[in-house]
């Protein structure tokens, strides 16, 4: 039986009452186990890009939320610290023999996530189960990486960003960052956005389904992804309360500007090799 057999037999039970915390046995475990090992290695992804577009791969949800739902909390070590959860930490052993490197104190990884060759994980940051970090990207400091998560290579992730996860509230679609982007400082990105490769986005840009993306080299409003290739800002629009009586000088909403990256952009965010060598 394939794991992804193994993992939809096993939801199918947990869904329907007959599969507990209590009552899975080793042989659950061990698909648990094997699973988790599978997304570290990149065997198995969250999401991956067909025909054009990202889709979800709906059982390896299934297989995350089965490893919250058929384990217990159990205390174990990280340092000098007890923490108590569900999931342990990801061995890092294999990072250094792919050129990869975490820096202490506080690159948590956790158990279930993958990280590429020649990555770079600065402290704080965390990493949650499912996520997907390609080769050459840095992951600053400040950083989170939500569950499921897919970051592509040689991407940047300033200091303070924030990457969205699908666990709670529950999402349909992991947020994505495609290759070679670069996020400035205290970026957010949330709700299944798709960050298309190559972009560049400025410090403190929210980056989130519900607000409006306009693109001016293509002249249209978009949602939900900033096309490849751009250069994305924040400025304020027009608000519809702007009416109301409680808004003297009228109100307005933030929203995305998105325009062609220029050479001197791609300057000031080139990657310094030095770091990796």
């Amino acid at each position: 039986m394939s794991l992804e057999s193994e993992i939809t037999e096993l939801w199918h039970r947990y869904d329907d009452g007959r599969l507990t915390a209590e009552s899975a046995g080793r042989e659950e475990r061990d698909a648990l186990d094997a699973f988790l090992d599978a997304l570290e290695t990149g065997e198995v992804r969250a999401a991956e890009h067909r025909d054009g577009s990202w889709e979800s791969n709906e059982w390896v949800k299934h297989g995350i939320l089965l490893n919250f739902g058929l384990r217990e909390i159990s205390g174990r070590k990280y340092g000098d610290v007890t923490y108590h959860d569900v999931l342990a930490l990801r061995e890092t052993a294999d990072l250094p023999e792919r050129g990869t490197r975490n820096t202490p104190d506080g690159t948590v990884l956790r158990r279930g996530a993958y990280v590429g060759a020649d990555a770079i994980l600065m402290s704080p940051s965390f990493v949650n189960i499912g996520a997907h970090v390609g080769d050459g990207t840095l992951v600053d400091s400040c950083d989170t990486v939500g569950s499921c998560a897919q970051i592509g290579a040689d991407v940047k992730l300033g200091a303070n960003t924030l990457i969205g996860g699908v666990l709670e509230p529950v999402e349909d679609a992991p947020v994505v960052v495609e290759d070679g982007a670069s996020l400035g400082a205290g970026c957010r990105v949330t709700s299944g956005f798709v960050v298309g490769e190559n972009s560049v986005v400025a410090e403190n840009t929210l980056l989130t389904p519900r607000i409006p993306v306009y693109d001016l080299v293509e002249e249209e409003v978009v949602y939900g992804h900033l096309p490849p290739e751009r250069r994305a800002f924040t400025r304020f629009v027009e608000s519809s309360v702007g009416d109301h009586d409680l808004f003297d000088g009228g109100a307005y909403k933030p929203a995305v500007v998105a325009m062609d990256v220029e050479e001197t952009t791609l300057e000031g965010v080139e990657r310094e090799e030095a770091l990796r060598e």
